[in-house]
């Protein structure tokens, strides 16, 4: 899956499971201010698997910061593809925001700062805001947003960070997902590569081929290869759901009545409906 959709899988997800409006299931409630800023560092933690690519998107997000990342991840995990694209990798990249989270600076001005998920925040935002492209090619508007919305809440709002480590939780088993319904697939199982036998192998005609390679990744090719004109016909209302999702945010925050407006649209809509029908 291509960069971008990943990101925008990341922030819809976020929205799905954490809003509390119609829209949304609400299973992990935060507030508007946590689904705001959490729709974005979830999009950059479905970019994270891909932290072991020298020249993927992540890789020129945040330079130099995100090219020592990416460089150092792409060692540990043996290349593109292996360790952080499997349950193990969605338990590191996990365990490593649980354990930041408890980086703390005591200040005099503001208490205690959650100097550890600000920090994290930059870099998941910063590989986000590339990724979507809401920054185009300047660098330094990159780092500026970025560094501007953690540090904002990092200082007025700390307690939104609490959900750090589940937000990237779920980011990288978004892109994990992501990857594992294209026709490359992911070693799901990793450090067991458990090949496929001979014999499916001989046998290529077999429907579940493709799900299960030589090298031991599996895979429910639905979308087909990464950027195919399926990705994009599922891949364009899920990126139009994360932004109405963030936007009715957005507007709660602000003070509108939302709920208010949808009850009012719903009664618009079945009454349309019922009288159409009754004609």
């Amino acid at each position: 899956m291509m960069g971008g959709h990943h990101a925008a899988s990341g922030a819809a997800a976020w929205v799905a499971v954490t809003a509390t409006t119609p829209i949304a299931f609400g299973w992990y409630p935060v507030s508007d201010v946590g689904v705001m800023t959490g729709a974005l560092v979830c999009a950059g933690a479905a970019l994270l698997p891909d932290a072991d690519h020298h020249n993927g998107t992540i890789s020129h997000s945040l330079p130099p910061v995100s090219e020592g990342v990416t460089k150092f991840v792409s060692t540990v995990a043996g290349g593109h593809r292996n360790a952080t694209h499997s349950i193990v990798g969605i338990a590191v990249f996990t365990a490593v925001a649980w354990l930041v989270s408890f980086v703390t600076v005591e200040t005099e001005r503001f208490g205690e700062v959650l100097i550890g998920p600000g920090i994290m925040a930059v870099l998941l935002i910063a590989f986000a805001v590339r990724a979507l492209k809401l920054t185009g090619q300047r660098r330094w508007w990159t780092w500026s947003l970025s560094v501007s919305l953690a540090a904002f809440v990092a200082v007025f709002a700390p307690e939104e960070w609490y959900w750090m480590p589940f937000c990237v939780g779920l980011g990288c088993a978004v892109h994990v997902l992501g990857d594992l319904v294209t026709t490359r697939g992911v070693p799901l199982l990793w450090p067991l590569r458990i090949r496929s036998p001979r014999w499916v192998r001989r046998h290529r005609w077999l429907p579940f081929d493709d799900m299960w390679s030589p090298r031991g990744n599996f895979s429910m090719p639905l979308l087909g290869n990464a950027g195919s004109w399926r990705e994009w016909a599922i891949m364009t209302p899920v990126s139009a759901y994360a932004v109405l999702g963030v936007a009715w945010a957005m507007l709660n925050q602000m003070g509108f009545d939302t709920a208010g407006a949808w009850d009012s649209a719903t009664e618009i809509v079945l009454s349309t409906g019922e009288s159409l029908l009754a004609s």
